[in-house]
């Protein structure tokens, strides 16, 4: 088993990000007329996701890290339903991401379950 040692080897974090990174990729194109709507909600709930995994991983009490875990996961249901409302606006087909952000947020449960095994 890999050792941890900075919050990138977390594959929540990594899940995480790749949903971002395909996020940024799917609302370039977008209508114009989001840009400050949609385009921006999206992008800032999905960014959250791993700021807020990234920020935990450096907190010392568990409580604090699963704390900073659970904003994570709830800004990941954000984005899910940014993705699902991008679905029924036809702006793109979202269900792929949709199933990434599910499982990201699935993993995401699960290191807050390993971490208060421990508490």
């Amino acid at each position: 088993m890999q050792t941890i040692r900075k919050f990138e080897d977390l594959i929540a974090w990594q899940k995480a990000h790749a949903l971002v990174l395909a996020i940024y990729k799917l609302t370039s194109n977008f209508p114009k007329e989001e840009l400050f709507g949609l385009t921006s909600q999206i992008r800032r709930s999905a960014a959250s996701a791993p700021a807020n995994i990234a920020e935990g991983f450096s907190r010392i009490s568990n409580t604090e890290k699963i704390r900073f875990y659970n904003i994570s996961e709830s800004t990941i249901e954000e984005t899910r339903y940014h993705l699902i409302l991008a679905n029924d606006l036809n702006y793109a087909n979202t269900t792929d991401l949709q199933e990434l952000a599910s499982e990201t947020k699935k993993i995401i449960g699960g290191l807050i379950k390993s971490i208060k095994t421990t508490i």
